[in-house]
């Protein structure tokens, strides 16, 4: 199993997206999620960095200009998706990548406060 670091830039640049409202609160992440042909196309007309951005992982042993250096995908490359976090959350869990699991948890509270969905605990 591979083993990941956190990426802080992506962590910020989440925080800054749902700062700006940057956010989408109800999508399917299987439809929305960029495939490689959308990944392929943001890498036509963007840098590696500004890819890396929209991923909250960077996979241990990868060689940094590739996509096997970058997981857990957050966004569709303009807004984060709550459902995108969420599926973080769980994948991060599932896998035992706790630094991962806790950012993006961090994430998704962040934006449910930004959107204002109550708290009904």
């Amino acid at each position: 199993m591979a083993h990941y670091q956190l990426n802080e830039a992506a962590v910020e640049q989440c925080r800054q997206l749902i700062d700006g409202r940057e956010y989408v609160l109800d999508s399917e992440w299987g439809e929305v999620q960029p495939d490689a042909e959308a990944q392929n196309a943001y890498l036509e007309d963007h840098s590696w960095e500004q890819y890396a951005a929209w991923h909250l992982g960077l996979t241990d042993g990868a060689n940094d200009e590739t996509k096997a250096r970058y997981a857990f995908v957050y966004g569709d490359f303009r807004r984060v998706h709550r459902s995108g976090l969420i599926a973080c959350v769980y994948r991060a869990a599932e896998w035992r990548h706790k630094a991962i699991e806790l950012a993006a948890h961090q994430l998704l509270q962040e934006l449910d406060k930004a959107a204002g969905i109550p708290d009904k605990s």
